[in-house]
């Protein structure tokens, strides 16, 4: 990293963003024309005239025409070392579906697999097929099943995390067996985007968790090796005269809710309201050209069933993430990523109209987000001129593909309400420059119109990372204007000039309890764009991988925070672990201490230095194999000792004193009845402890009741029945009737809702 670049803001020449992109070009030169592939095995499949059955493996007994394969290699913790258990993959299709079944050995009773919810199976061990049906080596779909057969389903990107926001229709079954387990999967080719031609030729890789080894492994071998995981996939060949076929569905749904609340906004202070409310909507899916998809929703279905994890929000200088929960939006997310996260579909509140376009053709990928949102003119007073009026959205994203795994796209997103409004056009790049080497840019824009006028700002962000079995680098440099603003996107701070380094570096030992361990470091700087030194990093820490599966890591920082114009040393002690060694029992800890900011002290009083402590601890035990207990408690800690509070308070402060204390406890009990049938309970507590006189909070103690009864027949075919309520330490102000005071137990309901929603899938 150049240590200098907060030096003098004028310079002749390029910017330093100019100058650094300059930098990588010339050290990348022409790599980007490609690189050599290493030939990949080739699996031709034969038509079958009789689908395989389950039972028939459960007998011994095997379909003569269907082609097996058994040579898995470990990708974690050997690398190409064989599979620890014997594992094969018999496949073969017919004219709508793809077949693929699992002869899984192991002693049955270490084989980890319970009755859950679809896609809660990442706990167990697990099957699944990767298929990439354009061959284009940057996106596949990702299949995988527990040995129940219980499903997860999922989208693999290059460059991307795994997208399990993806679902579609297709059908497994699992057996756990005297010797092991058998699961057997039918992919429905409609359920597919392939290419209109009338022989396929795809890629496709085979593979196996076995959780308690904490082991991976693949047919055909992937290594770490090489950076990338699609560019490895075997060859599959053979599939003739399919189509996905027409593909329309209509998601038709309805939604009962009765809700008492208390109002602390009325007209004559706070009030108590009940509203009893209908809802319906529907969603529209059509295919087009078989690889790009249509989705047309009216009324749109955004009740969110699933209730956010806890996470502290109490003295966060920036924005906390809640990531996206909606059916809606989840779906083909994948399409809209870039480097920079500029668009986080949370931003749109309470859309009636939407379409959406995603898919692929030839070289070229496209996603196309049309919405409006009720809520900015909900949220104002009916005599406001923008009462009931809506804010439009608009996403658009195009990439085109080219040489080996690049690409290059833009993206441009828009929102409005009335006169103001707010676009950003982007363009960006993902070069593959070699089997290790991997290079990411991105170019911003901003234009915003408000009342007081307009103005515009760029943005630049650069990633250079190198993967490898032991070594993995990644740099990045990220540099925003005061000007750039993103009201679709989640974009934490602006003005800043920001490097940071990540270095790890890990030895294997094979066959060993202990599998991996080695060392980490991480680095930050930044700058506002006057060249001011606002923060900077230096962490190092340690982790070890047991088998289990088990981990363990330690951290040490030091580092610097300017905030209002005040320098702070800061510095902390991670320790984490994190272990399911047993398969009925996980625990899952961090324990976090040093020095910190209080960012909040009250009017008058300037930030300080406070000693910080902060520990989460989860607990997860599963007594059946229906049933999952899980306990969590996040607690953090402000203190201050007297030396360094604020000059005029530390008269007769104590030598140590609180500045507050937050808990947060979930207990989640989840029971599954039947494949279908579940119901899940969480109970929350919350509390927030302040001193009044440090820290500018609320004394506020919350009980949160969260029941629901779920129906799942498949992700869009479903009935749900839930039950919440809230509890407060709140009470009406005895002294003035018309605001409230909190005090006391968190006795009050404050909310209490009951639901029903039902929603059916219509395929055609």
């Amino acid at each position: 990293m150049a240590m200098g670049m907060g030096g003098k803001r004028k310079k002749r020449g390029l910017s330093r963003s100019a100058r650094f992109t300059l930098l990588v070009v010339l050290l990348i030169g022409g790599a980007v024309k490609g690189f050599a592939q290493v030939e990949r095995p080739r699996l031709r499949l034969p038509r079958v005239s009789t689908p395989p059955r389950l039972e028939d493996y459960r007998q011994g007994a095997r379909n003569a025409n269907e082609v097996c394969v058994s040579d898995f290699r470990q990708r974690e913790p050997g690398d190409g070392t064989p599979v620890s258990l014997e594992t094969t993959a018999c496949l073969s299709y017919d004219r709508h579906h793809l077949y693929i079944v699992f002869i899984c050995k192991d002693d049955p009773a270490k084989v980890r697999a319970r009755l859950s919810r679809r896609e809660a199976i990442f706990e167990d061990d697990v099957v699944g097929v990767v298929l990439d049906t354009f061959q284009d080596r940057r996106r596949a779909y990702l299949f995988l099943a527990n040995p129940l057969g219980i499903q997860a389903d999922g989208i693999v990107g290059e460059g991307q995390e795994d997208d399990y926001s993806f679902d579609t229709l297709w059908h497994s079954e699992g057996r756990v067996t005297e010797d092991g387990f058998i699961v057997w999967m039918a992919i429905p080719f409609r359920s597919l985007r392939f290419p209109a031609t009338r022989t396929q030729t795809w890629g496709i890789a085979l593979g196996r968790m076995i959780q308690r080894l904490n082991e991976q492994s693949f047919w055909p071998y992937i290594t770490r090796r090489v950076a990338g995981f699609l560019q490895q996939l075997a060859v599959l060949e053979g599939l003739e005269d399919i189509s996905p076929g027409r593909n329309w569905q209509f998601i038709p749904y309805g939604a009962f809710a009765a809700a008492r609340f208390l109002d602390p906004a009325g007209a004559n202070g706070p009030a108590w309201r009940t509203e009893v409310e209908g809802r319906g909507g529907m969603d529209a899916k059509f295919v087009l050209r078989d690889a790009l998809t249509l989705d047309l929703t009216v009324n749109p279905d955004f009740s969110q069933v699933e209730s956010d994890d806890p996470q502290v929000t109490l003295n966060q200088r920036f924005e906390v993430f809640f990531p996206e929960k909606r059916p809606f939006f989840l779906e083909n997310a994948g399409f809209f990523r870039t480097l920079e996260n500029l668009f986080f579909s949370r931003r749109i509140i309470d859309p009636q109209f939407g379409a959406r376009v995603t898919g692929k053709a030839g070289p070229w990928t496209l996603g196309a987000l049309a919405m409006d949102d009720r809520a900015p003119g909900r949220n104002v007073a009916p005599t406001d001129p923008a009462y009931g009026r809506r804010a439009a959205v608009g996403v658009l994203r195009v990439q085109r593909e080219f040489a080996e795994q690049s690409s290059l796209g833009v993206l441009l997103t828009h929102r409005s309400f009335r006169s103001q409004s707010n676009s950003v056009l982007a363009l960006d790049a993902l070069l593959r420059l070699s089997p290790h080497w991997t290079f990411m840019g991105q170019i911003m824009r901003s234009f915003t119109r408000r009342d007081n006028g307009r103005f515009s700002g760029p943005a630049y962000s650069l990633d250079l990372s190198y993967s490898g079995r032991h070594f993995f680098y990644s740099g990045e440099y990220v540099d925003r204007s005061p000007r750039f603003h993103s009201q679709l996107g989640f974009i934490r701070r602006v003005d800043v000039r920001q490097m940071e380094h990540f270095v790890r570096y890990r030895w294997f030992r094979a066959g060993r309890h202990l599998q991996s361990f080695g060392p980490n470091i991480f680095t930050l700087m930044n700058w506002d764009r006057r060249g001011r030194l606002q923060d900077w990093i230096v962490s190092s820490g340690f982790q070890l991988q047991f088998t289990g599966p088990t981990a363990v890591s330690f951290r040490r920082s030091e580092s610097f925070e300017l905030f209002r114009d005040l320098g702070f040393r800061k510095h902390e002690t991670a320790l984490n672990l994190g272990t399911a060694w047993l398969r009925g029992l996980s625990l899952a800890g961090s324990l976090r201490f040093g020095t910190g900011i209080n960012f909040y002290p009250p009017p008058g009083v300037e930030p300080f230095s406070a000693t910080t402590t902060s520990s989460e601890l989860e607990i997860t035990l599963r007594p059946t194999s229906q049933l999952r207990v899980s306990q969590i408690y996040l607690y953090s800690r402000l203190g201050a000792h007297r030396r360094s509070l604020p000059p005029e308070m530390r008269g007769h402060a104590p030598e140590f004193i609180s500045v507050f204390n937050n808990h947060l406890l979930r207990t989640k009990v989840n029971h599954q009845f039947t494949r279908e049938l579940s119901l899940r309970v969480i109970l929350d507590y919350a509390a927030v402890l302040p001193n009044p006189s440090l820290v500018r909070a609320e004394r506020e103690k919350r009980v949160g009741v969260d029941l629901l009864l779920t129906y799942l027949v498949n992700p869009w075919t479903a009935l749900y029945v839930g039950y919440t309520d809230r509890l407060e330490n709140i009470l009406f102000d005895p002294d003035v009737p018309t605001s409230l005071r909190r005090m006391g137990a968190p006795t009050r309901s404050t909310g209490r809702q009951i639901f029903v929603k039902f929603s059916y899938l219509f395929r055609f």
